[in-house]
């Protein structure tokens, strides 16, 4: 009987890379915290709740950190989102946050504080400042773009924060992986079969199937597409529709698990159209080898409704708090789609290019969840 082990972070990731049994890489986990739908799922037979798989995650996190460190308290200043992923309302975020405080606690913590991620990419910013200063925290990950208007600086670190010091925190449910999956639906499914047509008896003439390329926007749900039915379906339709060989692609994508290598490969044409005005998209899914040019208008042009939002969320904010833009003395813009020339356009606009300010945007929130430990337990600070 084969012994199940896990990895987590870089090495799972080359782990799966590099083995000829794939096993099976699960990102995004936090993404499915607010759905109740979704308590879990198996792994080769055994069935694994989304807490504990979470929970594996902070093990390996701990395991390295002692390692390095020598034995930690069991303590932890773990980030969340404003709003959690898919919530409706209050009530799911609370949900999100109970079931995350569960998947910590099993992962080997003790007493769990949670603090907002832009909130303590506040923490980090304030590093740098000699005077206290009102701000408006962006930070885009994944799955969110999440903001806060807050006080900061050394006069407020002087008295003690106070709950008065957090003006107003709001986000919606989209960052940089609904970009990503604009770039799918528009550039590279068409060259994968979305859009063709097939002849259906006895005079009809039927579009490709839509759904198997909505699980393409999400490259973890290949796998759900890797059935003896689902194939066979595809290569009915690879029979009859005027492009087989974009169907013959598909389906040597999905037998061959290659969405984590598909949305690299999107994600460093996003990178790219961030300093360059047009990127070249490069991909090879025998037969069909794609070397597609794309203009950072198009992709714009794709992302129109996702800025539409998080403009629509800033606004919000600011007119929930009172706060106006020539109340904010800087805009920090954190997270890895705050460098899309489209998100930054959407504070320039409203605050004015010298306002705008950035820096360790990978990591300006872990560092900011370090402060905000340290200030939490200062005894046990080194």
């Amino acid at each position: 009987m084969t012994r199940l082990t896990s990895s987590a972070g870089p090495t799972a990731i080359d782990r799966y890379l590099h083995a000829e049994d794939k096993g099976r890489l699960i990102q995004s986990l936090k993404a499915y915290l607010s759905d109740r739908r979704f308590d879990g799922t198996s792994v080769f037979s055994k069935r694994y709740s989304l807490e504990q798989m979470i929970a594996f995650i902070v093990q390996h996190l701990l395991s390295s950190a002692t390692e390095s460190l020598g034995p930690l308290p069991r303590r932890v200043v773990a980030g969340r989102p404003v709003h959690f992923s898919n919530a409706r309302d209050e009530s799911d975020d609370a949900f999100a946050e109970g079931r995350l405080r569960s998947a910590l606690q099993q992962g080997g913590f003790e007493e769990i504080v949670f603090e907002y991620e832009p909130v303590a990419a506040a923490y980090s910013y304030e590093r740098s400042l000699t005077h206290d200063e009102l701000i408006l925290i962006g930070d885009f990950g994944g799955g969110t773009s999440d903001f806060s208007i807050l006080h900061v600086g050394p006069g407020v670190r002087a008295r003690g924060r106070t709950k008065k010091d957090i003006i107003g925190n709001d986000g919606v449910a989209l960052a940089g992986d609904s970009f990503d999956r604009k770039i799918i639906r528009n550039l590279v499914a068409p060259r994968l079969g979305k859009g063709l047509e097939y002849p259906s008896p006895p005079d009809k003439v039927l579009p490709v199937p839509s759904w198997p390329y909505e699980h393409l926007e999400r490259w973890h749900y290949l796998s759900f597409l890797n059935t003896s039915k689902n194939i066979e379906m595809l290569e009915r339709l690879r029979a009859n529709v005027a492009s087989p060989e974009r169907l013959e692609a598909f389906i040597h994508l999905i037998k061959g698990g290659l969405g984590y290598q598909l949305h690299e490969a999107v994600k460093r044409t996003k990178f790219a159209l961030s300093t360059d005005t047009e990127a070249l998209f490069e991909f090879n899914c025998d037969p069909v080898t794609m070397s597609l040019q794309v203009t950072r208008d198009q992709f714009e042009g794709w992302i129109g409704e996702e800025l539409g939002m998080i403009s629509g969320c800033v606004d919000g904010l600011l007119s929930a708090t009172g706060v106006s833009p020539a109340d904010i003395d800087h805009v920090f813009l954190t997270g890895g789609s705050s460098f899309v020339p489209a998100v930054r356009r959407i504070f320039i606009d409203r605050f004015g290019l010298p306002k705008i300010t950035g820096g360790h945007e990978l990591t300006s929130v872990a560092t900011g969840l370090a402060l905000r430990a340290a200030e939490e337990w200062p005894r046990m600070s080194r």
